[in-house]
């Protein structure tokens, strides 16, 4: 499922994503998925995608992030600090950049 726009480098990790992602257990469908959505997240983050949104060139690139929010981790799942803050700092949260990222989550659920 190459995009037309890709070029020769994002269809051979499109095409490694794939596969590392057949592997791990994923059908053929949702390994598309990943791998289409990491390429173009990268595309978006480099400035060469037509269509960008915010969370996808300010967040953490899928390399370095390398599952870290996925679903089969262990651990407390959710939004990045950084994402909380950001929400916070649109509901003009006051006190904000002294808030630990629990903190933030509370002030957040009580709007």
């Amino acid at each position: 499922m190459p995009q037309s726009a890709w070029n020769s480098k994002e269809e051979r990790q499109y095409e490694h994503i794939k596969q590392g992602t057949k592997k791990r257990g994923s059908s053929e469908g949702r390994a598309e998925e990943i791998a289409a959505r990491t390429v173009n997240k990268e595309r978006a983050q480099k400035g060469t995608a037509k269509q960008r949104s915010k969370v996808s060139t300010e967040d953490i690139p899928p390399q370095r992030r390398g599952g870290k929010r996925s679903g089969k981790r262990q651990g407390p799942g959710g939004r990045t600090k950084q994402q909380l803050y950001e929400d916070a700092k649109r509901e003009k949260i006051e006190g904000r950049s002294k808030m630990t990222k629990e903190e933030l989550q509370k002030a957040l659920s009580r709007r």
